[in-house]
């Protein structure tokens, strides 16, 4: 509908000329600059068109002869409002005396970059060069000298006589502000910060003939994409080149003119910021507009003359027949204006953001209308913006406006309302802005106050600030008006102090300082898995599915971290890494069926901790054991690590697992009073084999909270003892798969209180041992805090040692 413009769009250019036809301007372009970037409109450049026609003028040729040695050539006697002709040497043809055109002094650069000098041309000297449109940079074609107006005046610079003398702002406009994607956008900013009265123009096109819904009908079929459709009829214009006025100030905003409707089109666009199109009523067949989305293939020759195939979700303007536009994107060829258009039918639409932006990527065409409807077209802006095109087009075209609109506009919306509490502001904003100033802020934003109430006030919000739905919103408005300069620089209140690390901070510092000691690296990975991979390790868990997942690959959330670990093994061994010890902390999560109920979190979380070893101990960097490889006690070592760097005490280890571990190489790890913290063992080949995994992978996870709550962080002072300890061995034959720790547990638990520690430092099985048992051999650490112990003492704490180790373990003394 649109000329295409850069992808991005970039700063929206805003006359400073055009601008003063709403509002009084400050003195200076550069005050007007600082006030409305000042005011969250930030001005990125000022374009001054005058500087690159710097010495070329507006001059009349009064003579024109033939060169005396050059046929294709010119000599031309010039009047500049001098007192005396230049001689000039000119190649065009189109001209004749009398007319006056723009001349490029001595001295003077072109924008092309040519340099204007004094020079003999074929043996005659000439003082300048007569120039094109083109030459000036004015247009991007030229077939001979640009002819200016009767009226224009001798010497006045060509800036001046094309309307470029005025200044040019680059204004970057962010998403949410489409409102200011428009001169009279731009001119509501200027009044609020300037104070200066909105001048917004009443549009009345007169109207006579046949009314415009008897000539032309609309129907929307898809109002979720189309809320609003607006029509006008225009018959008898003539087309033709827009005024000079017209084109001057299109082509300071940068956009190309064509002819006096489509110039009238772009000119609304870019001053109220509603896009419009015009099509040629005698083109549409049945004389009806349908708004629809596209059949599948349904094709369309757009503008710029290239053959698309339309998308079911496209949505496009047609006629009975066939597409005739891509809604806010581009019009088609079939029904444009041309030099034979003698009845138009005007478009004044607002259409769903979403749909326009989904279409413009689809078929890489970001024009100036997409550019507006993708972030939210003024629905009230609608309406006027078509009486202006209207009245325009019958003024510069000739045009006679039928009587009234077809307007389709099957649900109307209520403007969004919002509270402001004035005492919010100073809380806020840490300054008192008097309630009067904040009300005249808003006010000439265009927000009016619809309801009153103790201390606050109710404001209908222009459907233009799509960006505004909350009472913040509203006190960054009077921020922003009012002048952040002016807002102290203060600390946020509640920062004065600093709050404490979490209670587990220094706990997780610790473990990840003894993991990364023991030659563990730290991985992060994604909480979302594969279904598989938690099948695979045979959780009975059913994991938490995603609604709307990146992949199949990430559609369910984790209830282990082993599945993310396993994964960077696999890439690891696929770039032949020959040895890997790594460790991630995270959670795990679980389907809860309170969850999302009130505050509760839709799944429970299990923050964890899990490490992985694999390959060449110690990364095969070791002269003492290069070759040989991680085993279950690796992974136990890195384990007991953390649990002493955390002061765990009382940890024993249960020969049992889930079934991802190796039946023969897992254990439990229990805390002291019986909570299993987790498991640390050898990966199940089945689930190494259905991974595509090498053997000997050994891994570990552990629940931090348990594990965190059972750490003792924080030393406590024990003297040395003062009276000598007694030393004993005992040596027990027991079942072979009868643990180490339980009958240390025994020894402890009887011995005490006299029994400081018991450590074993035999295992043995032979042929002095019966089958199916081993020998356990344990120093045993006897010492009072009170006295010097006595021999009988300790062998009568010896003995019901012996007892006790007897009668609950079925163990006996080694002969």
């Amino acid at each position: 509908m649109f000329q295409p413009i850069d992808e991005e769009g970039g700063p929206v250019k805003i006359s400073v000329k055009w601008l003063g036809d709403y509002v009084a301007l400050p003195p200076s372009e550069d005050e007007l600059a600082r006030k409305l970037t000042a005011a969250g409109l930030e001005i990125e450049g000022m374009e001054r068109p005058a500087e690159a026609l710097r010495g070329v003028v507006v001059a009349q040729i009064k003579e024109s002869v033939q060169h005396p040695n050059a046929d294709k050539l010119s000599v031309t006697q010039v009047d500049i409002g001098g007192t005396a002709l230049l001689q000039v040497v000119c190649g065009a043809k189109n001209f004749k005396v009398g007319d006056k055109v723009p001349l490029a002094t001595v001295g003077a650069k072109l924008p092309n970059g040519m340099d204007i000098k004094q020079a003999a041309l074929r043996g005659v000297d000439s003082f300048g060069m007569l120039c094109s449109s083109k030459e000036l940079g004015l247009s991007e074609e030229s077939s001979g000298l640009l002819i200016l107006p009767a009226d224009t005046r001798v010497g006045t610079p060509i800036a001046e006589a094309v309307g470029l003398d005025g200044v040019v702002l680059e204004v970057n406009v962010t998403p949410n502000r489409p409102d200011a994607l428009s001169h009279l956008g731009v001119a509501r900013e200027v009044s609020v910060v300037t104070g200066s009265a909105l001048k917004v123009p009443q549009p009345k096109p007169a109207e006579s003939g046949t009314p415009a819904a008897e000539q032309v009908k609309v129907r929307v079929e898809a109002p979720d994409r189309c809320p609003r459709y607006v029509a006008r009829v225009v018959e008898n214009v003539k087309i033709g080149p827009s005024p000079q006025w017209m084109q001057d100030r299109l082509k300071a905003a940068g956009v190309r003119a064509i002819n006096n409707v489509v110039d009238v089109t772009n000119y609304v666009n870019l001053e109220y910021g509603q896009p419009l199109h015009a099509f040629d009523l005698e083109k549409l067949a049945g004389q009806e507009i349908v708004v629809r989305t596209a059949t599948r293939g349904e094709k369309l020759k757009t503008l710029d003359g290239k053959d698309r195939v339309l998308d079911v979700d496209d949505l496009v303007i047609a006629d009975k027949d066939r597409a005739q536009a891509i809604a806010g994107v581009m019009g088609g060829g079939d029904s444009e204006v041309t030099e034979g258009t003698r009845r138009l039918v005007l478009e004044s639409a607002n259409f769903q953001g979403s749909t326009v932006r989904r279409s413009s990527k689809r078929h890489g065409l970001h024009t100036e209308a997409s550019h507006r409807f993708e972030r939210g077209a003024d629905m009230d802006a609608v309406v006027p913006a078509i009486d202006r095109a209207a009245q325009l087009i019958a003024e510069l075209a000739g045009g006679t406006v039928a009587p009234g609109r077809v307007d389709v506009y099957p649900a109307p919306k209520p403007p969004r309302k919002v509270t402001l509490r004035f005492a919010r502001v100073e809380q806020v904003l840490g300054v008192a802005v008097a309630e009067k100033e904040v009300r005249r802020i808003l006010e000439a934003l265009g927000f009016k106050a619809v309801e009153e109430g103790t201390g606050q006030a109710t404001y209908e919000v222009p459907r233009a600030r799509v960006d505004v739905e909350r009472e913040e919103d509203l006190l960054e408005e009077v921020a922003r008006i009012y002048g952040y300069d002016n807002i102290p620089a203060t600390l946020p209140r509640g920062l004065a102090t600093l709050a404490p690390e979490p209670a587990n901070a220094e706990a997780e510092r610790r473990m990840r300082q003894a993991l990364a000691g023991a030659g563990f690296d730290e991985v992060v990975n994604y909480s979302f898995v594969a279904p598989r991979s938690l099948e695979v390790l045979g959780g009975a868990e059913k994991p938490v599915a995603l609604l709307n997942p990146l992949s199949t690959e990430q559609s369910v959330m984790r209830t282990s971290l082993l599945p993310g670990l396993l994964e960077n093994l696999s890439r690891s061994v696929r770039h032949q890494v020959e040895a890997v010890a790594i460790y991630e902390t995270g959670r795990a999560y679980f389907q809860d069926a309170e969850g999302g109920q009130g505050q509760r979190p839709a799944a429970r979380e299990v923050p964890r901790v899990a490490g992985l070893v694999w390959g060449l101990r110690g990364g095969g960097r070791s002269w003492t054991h290069k070759d040989a490889r991680a085993d279950f006690y690796d992974a136990k070592a890195a384990v007991e690590g953390l649990l002493g760097a955390l002061r765990v005490e009382g940890v024993t280890y249960v020969p049992a697992g889930p079934a991802a571990y190796h039946p023969k190489a897992v254990a439990q790890v229990k805390a002291a009073d019986g909570t299993v913290l987790g498991h640390v063992g050898e990966v199940h080949p089945r689930v190494a084999k259905a991974l595509g995994l090498p053997d000997g992978v050994f891994v570990f996870e552990l629940d931090t909270e348990p594990l965190y709550a059972a750490s003792k962080l924080v030393p406590a002072y024990r003297s040395l003892p003062r009276f000598p300890a007694v030393l004993r061995d005992l040596a027990v034959v027991v079942p072979l798969e009868l643990p180490n720790d339980e009958v240390r547990r025994v020894i402890l638990e009887v011995g005490k209180p006299l029994v400081e520690d018991a450590q074993v430092f035999d295992v043995y099985t032979g042929e002095q041992i019966p089958q199916g048992r081993k020998n356990l051999a344990y120093a045993l650490r006897y010492r009072s805090a009170e006295r010097t112990l006595t021999d009988v003492e300790v062998n009568e704490a010896h003995q019901r040692i012996v007892d006790e180790v007897k009668q609950r373990l079925g163990a006996a003394l080694r002969a």
